[in-house]
């Protein structure tokens, strides 16, 4: 099957498509001509040996995908749309041991264990510190372009440090380590992008030093207890916690999940209020609560994920088969006319707000959604506070990626 609106060979998951741009103009044109539609791939070319996947557009299908795990797998393939072609299967199959990509009864298990460590009162608890570090960030950056010409680099200097130390914070991970899950979690996730020159060997090392990492922290709060979130998870495995190596998967989730998906969404957001100048003024001057919202919306960190279908099933009009994968485009569902108006605008006072940034609904829905938009909330009220007069110097510099929506540089300078 053929899209007639996309041109020849055109695939959604091309590393080059997203380096350019996420591709909403095609991707308005699929919902309203064939809103699941088949990508032919050559097989291997994605990490998988098969002729293509399809193209989910619409919010309504991709919800309804998100929350019918019993046809939809995130097991079968993982929930990675595209991996590298070098990829072997074995190390498809390794990665299914993180959570991300188990489906019930396994997944529910294992959620039901990490998600202590994000409670209401497990985020609170947070709150305070997180603020005080994101004034000290705000201000070092500060310091920085005060030491030059008064420019620097937003996504170094201030997007990368919050995501990193709230996680740090909240697993008891020293600060001084946290340059380190910052570099294996830049080549777990940059493996496409040729600046980074990153191998599929090496992002699966980085991968298993998360891990090593992981596992070790675990070991010592096992032998000596803490009041800290590895302590709950890890200390009593008889009383439904998590072994050793399942902490070490899940730490892997927070590295890419909690720290890769906030720090693009601050540094889209910054772009998004520096180019729409009328929202930063009113951002600054009524800091509203629905802003980080809008900012994930808008941003979408991750562009899609996929599933594989468990059974033969009809969704938008299309048969899909059993073992068909299926990719789920978030970027496309939070622009849907049906149910955002004026998606193309960028409103922080857009209220409600049903996308699907954190995910579709149903068991993978964003386990840490509460502690991305405390970390949001805080930067943006510190850069208000302290750098309100930012603007831009340049363009973003992008990232190449399959299935994530990442800005390397962003050159921000004072007034």
């Amino acid at each position: 099957m053929s899209c007639p609106v996309l041109p020849e060979g055109f695939d959604f998951t091309d590393p080059d498509v997203l380096q350019a741009g996420v591709p909403l103009p095609e991707f308005a044109a699929m919902r309203q001509t064939s809103p699941v539609w088949w990508c032919a791939q050559t097989p291997g070319i994605s990490g998988f040996q098969d002729e293509g996947y399809w193209v989910v557009t619409r919010h309504e299908d991709v919800k309804y995908v998100s929350t019918h795990p019993e046809l939809f797998s995130s097991n079968t393939n993982t929930a990675v749309i595209r991996f590298n072609e070098s990829i072997s299967r074995d190390q498809i199959e390794v990665q299914k041991l993180i959570m991300l990509n188990m489906d019930p009864p396994e997944h529910t298990r294992v959620r039901q264990i990490v998600q202590r460590g994000f409670t209401p009162r497990a985020i609170r608890s947070l709150e305070d510190a997180l603020r005080d570090r994101a004034r000290r960030i705000v201000d070092a950056a500060l310091a920085e372009a005060e030491k030059g010409d008064g420019s620097f680099d937003f996504v170094s200097n201030i997007a990368v440090e919050l995501p990193l130390q709230a996680i740090a914070e909240l697993i008891g991970v020293p600060q001084e380590d946290r340059a380190k899950i910052f570099d294996w979690s830049n080549k777990m996730a940059a493996y496409d992008d040729p600046e980074y020159a990153i191998t599929e060997e090496v992002g699966s090392e980085a991968a298993m030093e998360i891990v090593s990492y992981a596992m070790n922290l675990a070991a010592a709060r096992k032998e000596c207890p803490a009041k800290d979130i590895v302590s709950q998870l890890v200390a009593a495995e008889d009383e439904g916690n998590l072994g050793s190596d399942e902490f070490g998967f899940f730490v892997i989730i927070l590295a890419v999940a909690g720290n890769e998906t906030t720090r693009n969404a601050i540094s889209h957001g910054m772009h998004a209020f520096l180019t729409h100048p009328e929202q930063w003024e009113l951002y600054k001057r009524e800091r509203p609560a629905t802003a980080a919202e809008e900012i994930v919306r808008w941003a979408t960190p991750v562009v899609s994920f996929q599933r594989t279908a468990t059974q033969d099933v009809e969704l938008g009009g299309q048969r899909i088969r059993k073992g068909d994968r299926v990719g789920l485009f978030y970027s496309s569902a939070n622009h849907d006319p049906e149910v955002f108006t004026e998606p193309e605008k960028f409103d922080i006072t857009r209220d409600p707000n049903p996308h699907l940034g954190f995910g579709g609904g149903g068991p993978h829905f964003c386990l840490g959604k509460s502690l991305a938009v405390l970390e949001i909330n805080l930067i943006f009220n510190a850069i208000a506070d302290a750098l309100p007069d930012l603007r831009l110097t340049g363009d973003p510099r992008r990232l190449r990626s399959a299935w994530l929506n990442g800005i390397k540089e962003l050159r921000v300078s004072r007034g």
